[in-house]
């Protein structure tokens, strides 16, 4: 059996305080009030798991976290920090670094499918009441009955028609559907447009595999999100963020207990995964976390208070790094004795004194120890990173951009043959086959007019004790498609959303 990986310094406080990779996938917590250094620690963070060829995934709210792609420089600040620590020649370096913006403007764009996100999400991204979000599952199940592929906002705008035009067939199979709530999802769905849901969804979607890459040199690739713009469409945010770490739960095989993490995953501004988030969608948040511990991978929430965190998920954070907090208000008050409280007590440490006077760069950290167990709270002054602290160049951005081994793999948005187009051509086929059919009558009312002899009664038909006529495509069509949802039997469209966890996948 190999040696246990020796520990990332983190920071010091008369001993080394350091992470265990083995103990990284049982998530962590990086908190603090705003200006506190929490951006900072988690650069440290990551450049600590990149060294050790431990791939990272992270948001940049702020632009601040572009640095870590360039080498650091001296100053007075950083070298009194050396100095205070005792680290000696601490070496400046950039870690490797790829770029990702949903918009395509900072980095490779991000984009996934209307099916791969499913209604769940879907539904929250939409702020859809109850039985909005059960129409939308409706639409979805159309879809699937009948192999239509949902890739983008317009396929579903068009299924959604689709399914408001044929309501009376499909209720009878799924329940009602009313004009009403298609039109609360649609103007919802023309907001998310607004809000940049257009670039998100569509192809080529992207690949999570694309996250878990080394260098050359086996470092862990850093890979960040530009997210100020992102910011602005907090329910975009969260949910694209949820999406990932779902779909990397599902498609990655189980994994066990290992030297070091897969993928650490770091979800900055935490609360808005949870803010207004209903009761079964905390419970599979919880159930997610908890899970992909086994699959090798680390989440850590980065908030600016813990009682941002639902204490369920909270209670699955075994690594800490609490940055100053500020009690002015009696819920301030609160939250800073409800955070004492889940550190493992050091009775040499006044935790809700302390929390409350730690300088800029300092934090209580507790960390897992080898036994799994936490350790006492220390009070700790973390290390300074390698890299740059700050936010990059536009130049040296887009030179990482023209370096990065998916350039050009994502830049060109594919728009292939989906629900939006197929139903328009069926629509379009029928309005044809109808004006075909009315010039066939028209030209034969004129033959007959012509045919029939002067003075005389034209004949009169005979009455036809059955129909006979036949249905236009549109309406075969709809019959057909009405077939087809009354079966159990009909394609279903890949959607790995939450997977297992959320329920069967089709």
């Amino acid at each position: 059996m190999s040696e246990p990986l020796p520990g990332l310094l983190i920071g010091k406080s008369g001993i080394d305080v350091q992470l265990l990779p083995a103990m990284a996938n049982r998530h962590g917590l990086v908190a603090g009030a705003t200006g506190t250094g929490k951006t900072v620690s988690l650069q440290v963070l990551a450049e600590s798991f990149s060294s050790i060829g431990v791939p990272v995934f992270a948001a940049d709210i702020k632009g601040d976290l572009s640095g870590i792609s360039q080498a650091g420089a001296t100053n007075a600040k950083i070298d009194e920090r050396i100095a205070k620590l005792e680290l000696g020649d601490w070496g400046f370096y950039g870690s490797p670094v790829t770029f990702w913006d949903v918009f395509g403007e900072q980095g490779h764009p991000v984009r996934t499918t209307v099916s791969e996100v499913g209604p769940l999400l879907l539904g929250r991204m939409l702020n859809l009441n109850d039985i909005q979000e059960a129409v939308l599952t409706i639409a979805f199940r159309v879809a699937d009955e009948n192999g239509l592929l949902l890739l983008d906002i317009k396929d579903l705008r068009s299924m959604l028609k689709f399914v408001a035009d044929n309501a009376r067939e499909i209720g009878t199979t799924y329940g009602n559907v009313s004009p009403a709530s298609i039109g609360a999802i649609q103007r919802a769905l023309l907001a998310l447009e607004e809000q940049g849901g257009d670039h998100f969804f569509g192809e080529p979607a992207l690949d999570l595999f694309d996250f878990i890459q080394t260098d050359s040199n086996g470092k862990g690739m850093v890979n960040i999100l530009a997210a100020d713009r992102l910011m602005t469409s907090p329910r975009l945010y969260s949910t694209m963020l949820l999406w990932l770490l779902s779909e990397l739960f599902e498609r990655l095989p189980e994994a066990g207990d290992l030297p070091k993490p897969k993928l650490v995953f770091f979800f900055d501004e935490a609360h808005m995964l949870f803010d207004d988030a209903p009761d079964a969608l905390l419970t599979k948040i919880e159930q997610v976390v908890r899970l992909i511990r086994s699959k090798g991978v680390g989440v850590y929430f980065v908030t600016q208070n813990p009682i941002d965190i639902p204490d369920t998920v909270l209670g699955q954070c075994g690594n800490k790094v609490q940055h100053a907090l500020r009690a002015y208000t009696p819920r301030e008050a609160k939250a800073v004795k409800a955070m004492a409280e889940t550190f493992r007590v050091n009775p040499d440490l006044d935790v809700e004194t302390v929390v409350t006077e730690l300088k800029v760069g300092e934090a209580l950290v507790s960390l897992l120890q080898a036994d799994g167990s936490p350790m006492p709270v220390e009070r700790t002054m973390i290390v300074p990173p390698h890299g740059r602290i700050g936010a990059i160049a536009p130049a040296e951005r887009q030179a990482i951009l023209a370096s990065s081994l998916i350039a050009g793999h994502y830049e060109a948005a594919v728009d292939r043959e989906s629900a939006h187009e197929v139903l328009k051509a069926r629509g379009e086929a029928a309005i044809a086959a109808e004006e075909q059919a009315a010039a066939v009558a028209e030209a034969r009312e004129l033959e007959l007019k012509v045919e029939r002899p002067s003075g005389r009664a034209p004949a009169q038909p005979k009455a036809r004790t059955t129909s006979s006529r036949k249905d236009t495509p549109l309406e075969a069509f709809t019959k057909s498609a009405t077939r087809a949802i009354g079966s159990q039997v009909g394609r279903q469209i890949a959607r790995g959303i939450l997977g297992t966890i959320l329920g069967s996948k089709k």
